[in-house]
């Protein structure tokens, strides 16, 4: 795991305006603001790094952590699931940015780089967003922002996928403040309503699509297994173990490979448990099911 400065390159040099690298932001800036800017943006920056997915967040103690986009490319997107996987606890103790959640030291504003292995991931974090959805590694340019939040451009290797070499990682250092500033003119664009951000810029409203709707409250979930069975039983005293067992683990941001391997049942089976669980909750969506826990 590390963390070091953009280096001093101007963003006129040759490496950043020529070559597989000014290609890609070319193509990157055409797609500003288009509905495909998230898709079209990994595909564009393969020749320099070629990631599988990746995800822009900002999250800290004092904000709220919100997904801003994210796609895969050459394998599932579950870019999702794991940012609620990550919000299901991890999130809490992640240190590979380099501090604690909780740690209220002031600091300047600063753009860093980061590079971490899911090795180098503590143990939930790792096995809920890393093992569970294939992720192998992650390059990130990082604005830490003076409340102690941060603002994240992340991009990952999966395990099929050979580790990224020190020279993708040094042409991804060349490109990078500027994949940082794209991310930033693409929210804007993208989505006009905004408030005030600590860096003079403006922070997004959170997407009003079914899974952002519940951000705000995510926090307030019981956590563990037991307590969100518990939860659940007293909500709907009618539902089996079994369907208790999948729901519990739906909270918690699994997907449902993750709660097969984590059960020892079929992916059809645990879809089969979700859906009976679901029926007797009058509920259709995952986001019901937060929501209904939540008022709970």
């Amino acid at each position: 795991m590390r963390q070091w400065l953009p280096s001093a390159r101007p963003a006129s040099g040759p490496q950043s305006t020529s070559g597989p690298a000014g290609q890609a932001l070319a193509g990157m800036v055409h797609r500003l603001g288009e509905p495909g800017f998230a898709p079209g943006l990994l595909e564009d920056l393969a020749p320099v790094l070629p990631a599988a997915s990746w995800s822009v967040y900002r999250t800290g103690q004092r904000c709220k952590p919100t997904l801003f986009m994210s796609a895969s490319r050459g394998v599932p997107d579950t870019t999702q699931d794991c940012w609620w996987a990550y919000l299901s606890g991890p999130y809490r103790k992640d240190r590979t940015w380099g501090r604690a959640f909780d740690d209220h030291t002031p600091i300047e504003p600063l753009t860093r780089l980061c590079h971490v292995t899911a090795t180098e991931v503590e143990g939930e974090h790792r096995a809920r967003v890393y093992d569970a959805h294939g992720v192998a590694e992650r390059v990130s340019v990082v604005d830490y922002e003076s409340d102690g939040s941060v603002f994240a451009v992340n991009f990952y290797r999966h395990q099929h996928q050979k580790p990224f070499r020190d020279g993708q990682i040094g042409d991804f250092e060349a490109v990078a403040p500027v994949l940082l500033a794209l991310a930033r003119k693409h929210i804007r664009l993208a989505r006009p309503l905004a408030w005030p951000m600590h860096d003079g810029g403006q922070q997004v409203l959170p997407a009003a699509d079914d899974r952002e709707a519940v951000l705000p409250a995510l926090a307030a979930l019981p956590q563990g297994l037991p307590a969100l069975r518990e939860r659940l039983l007293r909500l709907h005293h009618d539902l089996t173990d079994r369907e208790l067992d999948v729901c519990a683990r739906v909270l918690q941001g699994m997907t449902h490979e993750g709660i097969a391997s984590d059960l020892g049942l079929g992916v059809p089976t645990v879809k089969t448990y979700r859906n009976r669980a679901f029926a007797r909750m009058g509920i259709h969506f995952r986001n019901e099911l937060f929501a209904k826990v939540l008022r709970g």
